[in-house]
């Protein structure tokens, strides 16, 4: 049976990707050694997982992606094709995948750490993949690959971390509980 979309999916979807865009354009660090691209930003990852944990898989790949549409339009970085493409609709997209988990006990954990996790093999694959180019075959390219997992780690996993701290303490997983119900229309 296809589950239909309803108009309260699209605005709570809505809502959580203009404040991540909101987010990620104002409310965000980009330190100096970011140069290709990347920046700390407070928690707009976290705002796209959390329509995967509303929603489900498709609800979240398709918030991930509309995400990684915007993100695309409000600030590219473009060396080629193939980079955008994995740059943007698989590494962005890849946080949909916190959706598999929303009927799982912990599931915006579990969902949180998948999404973040494919973001960061996507960013690297692409890293590796376009940055090999840069620094040559130096050690069987050992050197772009470990350079492109240490570039993407520096600002993937502070962030990630930050959210989990946040996301831990009781009263942020009763709001987050809360909200959740609010979603599916079942909060009284």
């Amino acid at each position: 049976m296809k589950q239909k979309i309803t108009v309260r999916q699209i605005v709570f979807s809505a809502i959580a990707i203009a404040l991540a865009i909101l987010i990620a354009t104002v409310l965000k660090f980009k330190g100096p050694f970011w140069f290709n691209g990347g920046s700390i930003t407070l928690f707009s990852m976290l705002l796209i997982t959390l329509i995967g944990y509303w929603y489900g898989p498709a609800g979240g790949i398709i918030g991930a992606l509309a995400y990684a549409l915007l993100q695309f339009i409000t600030g590219p970085y473009v060396l080629s094709p193939l980079q955008v493409i994995l740059d943007y609709p698989l590494a962005f997209g890849a946080l949909g995948l916190s959706g598999f988990f929303w009927k799982q006990k912990n599931g915006m954990v579990k969902g949180y750490i998948a999404g973040v996790l494919g973001r960061l093999f996507f960013h690297c694959v692409s890293g590796v993949v376009f940055y090999t180019e840069y620094v040559g075959n130096f050690g069987k390219d050992a050197a772009a690959v470990w350079g492109s997992i240490l570039y993407n780690m520096s600002y993937i996993i502070p962030e990630a971390v930050l959210t989990l701290i946040l996301i831990s303490l009781p009263p942020v997983k009763k709001m987050l509980a809360r909200v959740r119900q609010m979603a599916a229309g079942s909060a009284h």
